[in-house]
This record gives structure tokens, C-alpha cells and sequence, in this order.
């Protein structure tokens, strides 16, 4: 019950007061900024709560990012090396799904390391900083993993997607 009133009392405002307009802006900067280094595709989307059938049938966010994923297609780059930080804005919680190019250098473990690390930055409110600290620590994987290359072109947009 207490999951889903949270859920129930989350607003598009409760997601713009986390991230204004300034803070996604920073966001889909340092996105472009990491994609320069590179050759992988980041997508951050941030979902203010899940719709009521989902959040009944017990959804965890992590399906909900499989779910996501999947839908803004971030599988479908040429090197299957795209990653998803998908932030549940209701229940703090944020989970890294990654494509198998980048999935099997890195490992479960590492991505579950940088969620707690973002969730520990937006426990004292600090979500831009968790975002942008999050973003930091999968460059410095796919920097190591997928260096850029000379024919590289952006196969994602680089804009933060609020749902």
C-alpha cells in the first residue's frame, strides 16, 4: 500500500522539481559530452511513477526498464552497445540496462555499483549531480570497451526522456 501511494502522489511536478529544465539541459550535455569520448550510445530516462495497472501487477523497475529499453529501441545500435539509465523517480530507484556488446565487459555487479551510488546522491536531493555522476561512470566503461572510432555518428538522441 505504502508503494503505491507513493506512486498515486507522484506528479509531472514532482518530476520537474527534481529536474527542471536546467538540469536536463546539463544532463543531455554531458551525454553529448560522453558520446565524444566513445563509440556507445547513453539514454537517460527519468518515469515519475508507473500508471496503476503495472504498479497493481507489482512491477519492478527493472522490468519497467527492460520495458523501456526496449521501446526507445537503445538494442538497436550497430555495436549492441547502448545503455540505459532509467530512473523511477516514485521509488528512488534506478536501474542500468545495458545492451550484450557493453553488458558482458562490465557485469552486473558494476552496473548495480553505479545505481546505489546515483540512489545515494538523490537520497540528499542532489538528482543532477546523481545523473550526472551516473553518466560519468558508464563513459569511463565504454570508453575502456568501445574507444571512438572515425566513421562514428550518433545513433540515439542524446536528450533526456521524461515519461
Amino acid at each position: 500500500m505504502k508503494r503505491i501511494a507513493k506512486h498515486l502522489m507522484a506528479t509531472r511536478w514532482t518530476v520537474n522539481r527534481a529536474f527542471p529544465r536546467d538540469a536536463l539541459m546539463a544532463i543531455e550535455k554531458e551525454i553529448k559530452a560522453s558520446e565524444a569520448t566513445h563509440h556507445g550510445e547513453i539514454r537517460f530516462v527519468v518515469e515519475g511513477a508507473l500508471h496503476i495497472e503495472p504498479l497493481l501487477r507489482g512491477q519492478t523497475a527493472r522490468e519497467r526498464a527492460i520495458d523501456v529499453f526496449s521501446q526507445l529501441r537503445i538494442w538497436d545500435t550497430e555495436r549492441n552497445n547502448g545503455v540505459l539509465i532509467y530512473l523511477l523517480l516514485a521509488d528512488r530507484d534506478v536501474e542500468i540496462v545495458a545492451d550484450r556488446g557493453i553488458h558482458g565487459k562490465v557485469g552486473e555487479r558494476e552496473w548495480e555499483r553505479i545505481c546505489r551510488k546515483m540512489e545515494s546522491a538523490f537520497r540528499r536531493g542532489d538528482f543532477e549531480a546523481g545523473v550526472v555522476g551516473g553518466i560519468r561512470e558508464v563513459t569511463r566503461h565504454l570508453a575502456e570497451h568501445f574507444p571512438p572510432i572515425g566513421d562514428d555518428r550518433n545513433e540515439l538522441p542524446d536528450s533526456p526522456v521524461v515519461l
